[in-house]
């Protein structure tokens, strides 16, 4: 058997199953939200964990995985972030972290992503340049959305998400055009 890489930080998890399909991917620690509800007492829980060794949101690729993620950024400065695109994660016609692969866990969390900490340079894309690339208002601005979340590696999100959240995590405008040209590429390849 191969062995699993061991990660410092703890990584936030909602629920058992998804425990367990991270322990089958790597070796590290989680807290189980339990839900979408989120009390006070998980969220201590997560803020003490993040104190000491560091954690990472690692979500269900849906709404109630974003609303956790949201929630956790919103009270516990300093997270980092995990991301799974949706097709990863289906199973049983259900959507979950607990549906993939080992090999696509692994590789999600290999690609961990800070919130900006407000130190380093402001994130440079504005709405009109988000706009005039075609991340909104056009009718293919979803499935661009889409196609460059996976190559970042930063998840799906409506357009007011999607640039809220390349600009949380400190996408920099030459990141976001290399993944546009090599999206292109293989588009036409």
């Amino acid at each position: 058997m191969l062995s699993r890489p061991k990660l410092k930080e703890v990584i936030v998890v909602e629920g058992k199953n998804d425990t367990l399909a991270i322990r089958r991917a790597v070796e590290a620690d989680t807290i189980e939200t339990r839900g979408s509800a989120l009390g006070e007492e998980v969220l201590a829980e997560i803020k003490r964990a993040q104190a000491k060794r560091g954690v990472i949101v690692f979500t269900d690729p849906d709404y109630a995985g974003e609303r956790i993620r949201r929630i956790i950024s919103e009270n516990v400065a300093g997270v980092k972030h995990a991301f799974l695109p949706q097709s990863e994660a289906v199973g049983k016609g259900k959507i979950g972290i607990e549906h993939a692969g080992a090999e696509a866990i692994a590789k999600a969390l290999q690609s961990v992503r800070a919130e900006w900490d407000g130190e380093e340079p402001e994130p440079p894309l504005t709405w009109e340049e988000y706009y005039e690339l075609g991340f909104a208002g056009g009718s293919d601005s979803r499935k661009r959305r889409e196609r460059i979340a996976e190559r970042l590696g930063i998840g799906y999100g409506n357009a007011k998400q999607f640039y809220r959240r390349l600009q949380v995590l400190c996408i920099s405008r030459e990141e976001l055009l290399q993944a546009m040209a090599a999206e292109e590429e293989g588009w036409k390849g």
